[in-house]
Order: C-alpha cells, then sequence, then structure tokens
C-alpha cells in the first residue's frame, strides 16, 4: 500500500497506534522502576465505568467529561480499596484485585445495558477499541498534510492522542529530576524538600490522562500492554534512566508500527482471507519485544 492509499487508510491508525504507545510507555517507566506497574492495568479497568457513566449523562464521548468521570471512578476506588483494606483485614493487591475486577465487570454491564450504537463505546471497544476504522477519507496524498481543509477531516482521536502526549512529555520533562530522585530514593528526595506524595499522585494522574484519551481509540489492550512492556524491555537493555526512556518510546513505537502491519497483512501473507485486530496485535508484538530483551538484553539480570 502506497501514496494515497496509505495516507487515507493506514497512517492516522499507525499514527495514533504510535502516540498512544509512547504516552503510555513513558510514565510507564516511573511506575515500573516503583514497583507500581499494575497501576496502568489498574487504570485501564477503573476508567470504564467512569467513561460509561459520563456518557450517559452527557450523550457525547468528549475527553472532558470521560477525564472527568475516569477522575471519579478513581476516587470511588482508591476509598474501596482502603475501606475493603482495613475493615477486612487484608493486603492492598487483594483490595486493588477485588476492587478493579469489580469495577471493570460494573462498566461492562453497564455497556451491555445502554444504548451505545450510536458511537463507538460498547464491549468490544473497551477491550481492543476500533483503531483499523480511524482512518481518513478526506485524505488524497501526500499533499493532504498540507492542505487545511483536509486536515480538518482528520479523525478527532489523533489530536487528542497528540495533545495526550504533549502532556505528558512535558510532565515526565519538567519533573524529571524530581521523578528520578523519589523513585530510586524516595527518603533522600524528601531530605532534599521534594514532595513525594503529590509528585506520586500526579504521576498516576498523568498515566490516567494517557489511559483516558486512548481508551476510545485503542480500548484497554494497548493501554496495558504499554504501560508494561515497552518499559520492562527497556529497562533490560540498560541501567541509565534516560537512556530507559528512550528505549521505551523506541520499542513502543516500533510495537505500534510492526503491529499494526502485521495486522492487516500479517493473515495474508499465510493464507488466511482476513485481517486481525490491531490493538491485539500490537500488544502481541510488545510483548515479543519483551521477550527478546529478555532473551538478550546487556542488563537481563539484577546481578549484570
Amino acid at each position: 500500500m502506497m501514496g494515497a492509499e496509505f495516507v487515507a487508510l493506514s497512517l492516522t491508525p499507525m499514527l495514533i497506534g504510535i502516540c498512544v504507545a509512547v504516552a503510555c510507555a513513558l510514565p510507564g517507566n516511573f511506575l515500573l522502576l516503583r514497583r507500581q506497574a499494575l497501576i496502568g492495568d489498574a487504570i485501564s479497568h477503573v476508567v470504564l465505568p467512569g467513561i460509561v457513566v459520563a456518557f450517559l449523562v452527557t450523550g457525547m464521548v468528549a475527553t472532558g467529561p470521560m477525564l472527568l468521570g475516569a477522575a471519579s471512578a478513581a476516587i470511588i476506588a482508591v476509598i474501596a480499596i482502603e475501606a475493603i483494606r482495613r475493615m477486612g483485614r487484608i493486603e492492598s493487591g487483594a483490595a486493588m484485585g477485588v476492587v478493579f475486577t469489580a469495577m471493570f465487570a460494573g462498566g461492562v454491564l453497564l455497556l451491555e445495558r445502554s444504548d451505545t450504537s450510536s458511537v463507538h463505546l460498547d464491549v468490544e471497544h473497551a477491550l481492543y477499541g476500533n483503531l483499523e476504522s480511524l482512518i481518513w477519507l478526506d485524505a488524497s496524498g501526500w499533499a493532504s498534510l498540507l492542505d487545511p481543509a483536509a486536515l480538518a477531516g482528520l479523525p478527532v482521536e489523533l489530536p487528542r492522542m497528540v495533545l495526550a502526549l504533549l502532556v505528558v512529555a512535558a510532565f515526565v520533562f519538567l519533573f524529571w529530576r524530581p521523578l528520578a530522585l523519589s523513585t530510586f530514593d524516595e527518603g533522600f528526595a524528601r531530605g532534599l524538600g521534594v514532595r513525594t506524595n503529590p509528585l506520586g499522585l500526579a504521576l498516576v494522574i498523568v498515566s490516567a490522562i494517557a489511559a483516558v484519551a486512548a481508551f476510545d481509540a485503542v480500548g484497554s489492550i494497548i493501554v496495558i500492554a504499554m504501560f508494561i512492556c515497552p518499559p520492562a524491555a527497556a529497562r533490560m537493555m540498560t541501567n541509565r534512566l534516560g537512556h530507559q526512556v528512550a528505549w521505551s518510546a523506541g520499542f513502543a513505537a516500533l510495537a505500534a508500527i510492526l503491529g499494526y502491519v502485521l495486522a492487516g497483512y500479517g493473515p495474508l501473507w499465510i493464507g488466511a482471507s482476513a485481517s486481525v485486530s490491531a490493538a491485539g496485535m500490537i500488544a502481541t508484538v510488545s510483548g515479543i519485544i519483551l521477550a527478546l530483551a529478555a532473551v538478550a538484553g546487556p542488563h537481563r539480570t539484577r546481578g549484570s
């Protein structure tokens, strides 16, 4: 696929996939090093009922109401986890598992009982999104990238994800030093005057922004995979934080590109007649990259 056909049918889904992958991978590095990698998984579960309720209240899929609904769901989740932990006297991990699973199941039930036929919001899209359908019908070739009329017809998910990526990248850049200090030695960071608790909360909020912005386009599968797989693979390539973040962004972009291409053309290469889920394939490729890094990465063991 080349030229006009590629620009119209594949360019925007691929760019959206890259933005989603990198936006999730950047904060994922710090969550991984803080041993909080499953927070990405938790966020992807918690936001679903909040997003569905926001849609039912407003009747539209818009970033503002979605973020507000997701934030409200996150607050409810935190309160519920703490209540279960204290009243049930069980460890935090078990309480988190109960709350996140219950909230995700509740979100699925709400989707099944709601009229969301007019928008891309149902159980199927909640799991693996609608990346393949985000095509640029107004494009007529590479020249459309400079045509204001054609650019006006871009899928709204692309500028949304570009904005989310810029917010995440700006947060990481502006708070790089306190993030690094608190990640590796929280006590030392506090001694230097870093407010580690608000910073940790801000990291979770930024991760939630990336997850919510990505949810409509790619569903929960890519979000979960990209918070964990690229950072974990990058960790096996280097012991320097800056290099790790760069590796993770590269791995995330590579997984998005290869996954999208393999989803569309891989089945045809082996004689199948239909493509497979782009989100599922991107997550699979990110897992393969992680496996390769685990086997061949120079820093694949703690002692290296």
